[in-house]
């Protein structure tokens, strides 16, 4: 078996965060919840959980996600496929398995887990979140003749990919960078349909006004910037 490691970035997820690690598939070397500057018992819930905690005081997704890598990248052992998820509990950790499929079966570089409309829980997309994917993977299969259909958390990629990637954002545009950077790159991809339920707990971004609007012109920003870039 491949070593796999898991990234969960966290902000206060506490009553989440222990049923997202322990429903991660035994196949999975280590799991890595990032605190990203929780102010609850979500280090604790985590740990006791048995993932390996981090904190990264500098509130953003990105961030989260950059400290994630940066402990990775200095451990002894390095991976092959790193996973992304989110910690609130609205992915289905045990889908990781197929989630990953296609990069052992069939060499692919990235996967991202898309949320259906079938498979949807429902109320657990809000409508700007439907609509920011709508538009920013529309706007993709226009300016690069993509076929990502969804921005999901949950992904899975290479290891040495996502080096290749040089991934830089701190907030709220990680997801869609990377997606501009498989593109811009011409690596190969693909997206595997999964469930999605309602999160525990209110969302920090779609749940708010300014996060969903914040998010929305991140996102718009990142796929301009890499339309006229060579």
């Amino acid at each position: 078996m491949p070593n796999i490691k898991v990234i969960i970035p966290a902000y206060n997820e506490e009553a989440s965060i222990p049923l997202v690690v322990k429903d991660v598939p035994s196949i999975v070397s280590e799991i890595i919840v990032v605190s990203n500057n929780s102010t609850d018992n979500t280090e604790i819930n985590a740990k006791n959980a048995g993932a390996t905690v981090l904190i990264e005081n500098r509130k953003g997704y990105g961030y989260a996600c950059l400290k994630g890598m940066d402990y990775i990248s200095k451990s002894e052992k390095k991976p092959d496929i790193i996973v992304f998820l989110d910690g609130d509990y609205s992915d289905y950790p045990e889908e990781l398995t197929k989630i990953i499929q296609p990069i052992l079966e069939d060499n692919v570089d990235f996967v991202v887990g898309a949320r259906v409309k079938k498979l949807r829980e429902e109320g657990s997309m809000t409508l700007p979140q439907i609509f920011g994917n709508w538009l920013a993977t529309n706007l993709m299969s226009l300016l690069f003749r993509s076929t990502f259909t969804d921005l999901g958390p949950f992904r899975a990629i290479k290891y040495k990919t996502l080096l290749g990637l040089n991934m830089e954002d701190k907030t709220y545009g990680w997801t869609v960078e990377m997606q501009l950077k498989v593109l811009k790159q011409k690596l190969s991809y693909r997206e595997i349909p999964v469930n999605y339920r309602n999160r525990i707990g209110v969302s920090k971004v779609s749940g708010t006004i300014k996060g969903a609007i914040f998010a929305g012109i991140k996102i718009l920003g990142w796929i301009f910037k890499y339309s006229f870039k060579e």
